[in-house]
């Protein structure tokens, strides 16, 4: 077992591991560590806790010390510079005519680099927009592309539930999502209905998947062949969350179908699966 705590860089960003030292640290306390990007500062997620070695890649980074009332200061002035740059780097994209959007930027503690976050339909040529930058700031310059879902942790919004992005609201990391997940779940496949502002899946539609699986295994599906108390037939309609299915009868087949709780039937022939035809536009909000 080892000792650590968690740290978080952004307020919903994912959280790391390192080494305390033996320091016993508070929730939301801002400590200055040491990364692979250099001396940073960020806010304690997760205090002191042995974990398993095998849970964590080792060595582990140290915490320096605590942040002090100076190194807080320097962390509000670096947000102040990030606002000039950003309206920099804006001009110098307009200048070279480049077909890409600037997302963010972000100065490191220590001034040691300065990282510009874009989002573009494909690659792009920026070594001009860097060589200006660098002329300017007179300091290692980094652009890095992300995806739509990035774009969309970092400026935040509303959903189509009213509620703030889950994303930046409380979401460490992605989960994986699929339109197998939408269909399962007796969703519209209309791209608009389940598409967030990113365009993309919505995050939603893992929270109750499980849930959903678990009562698939346990309910017959559409066009099965079961039992009745009332004789044989054929299930026609399924309500997962009910547990209420309808079955046209084999006595009665022109009369309107019955419905039974799916502890009512017993499964003499499995239904065939639809095919789930995925087109390019449904293909599309699967892309990261």
């Amino acid at each position: 077992m080892t000792e650590v705590v968690g740290v978080r860089f952004k307020s919903v960003g994912k959280i790391y591991y390192f080494d305390p030292h033996g320091v016993k640290l508070e929730e939301n306390q801002a400590v200055i560590v040491e990364t692979a990007r250099g001396v940073e500062c960020g806010y304690v997620a997760i205090t002191n806790r042995n974990v398993n070695d095998e849970s964590i890649t080792k060595p582990l980074k140290p915490i320096l010390r605590v942040a002090t009332d100076e190194d807080l200061k320097k962390v509000e002035e670096n947000k102040s510079k990030e606002a000039r740059a950003f309206r920099i780097c804006q001009e110098k994209i307009e200048k070279h005519k480049l077909v890409m959007k600037l997302v963010d930027v972000e100065y490191t503690f220590d001034n040691n680099k300065i990282l510009f976050y874009f989002t573009a339909d494909g690659r792009v040529d920026f070594r001009e927009l860097v060589k200006d930058l660098a002329a300017v700031f007179r300091t290692r310059i980094e652009l890095r592309q992300i995806g739509v879902r990035d774009e969309s942790k970092m400026l935040g919004g509303l959903g189509i539930c009213g509620r703030p992005f889950c994303c930046s609201s409380f979401l460490g990391e992605f989960q994986p999502v699929s339109i197998k997940m939408a269909k399962e779940q007796g969703l519209s496949l209309n791209p608009t209905k389940i598409s967030g502002t990113c365009g993309r899946l919505m995050c939603c539609l893992k929270y109750e998947q499980e849930a959903y699986e678990d009562l698939l295994r346990v309910t017959p599906k559409n066009g099965s062949y079961v039992s009745t108390p009332e004789g044989k037939g054929t299930v026609v309609e399924v309500n997962l969350l009910t547990g209420m299915l309808k079955v046209k009868m084999d006595k009665a087949p022109d009369a309107a179908p019955k419905v039974f709780g799916r502890k009512q039937l017993k499964l003499l022939k499995s239904g065939q699966e639809d095919k789930l035809a995925i087109t390019d536009d449904l293909k599309k909000l699967e892309d990261k």
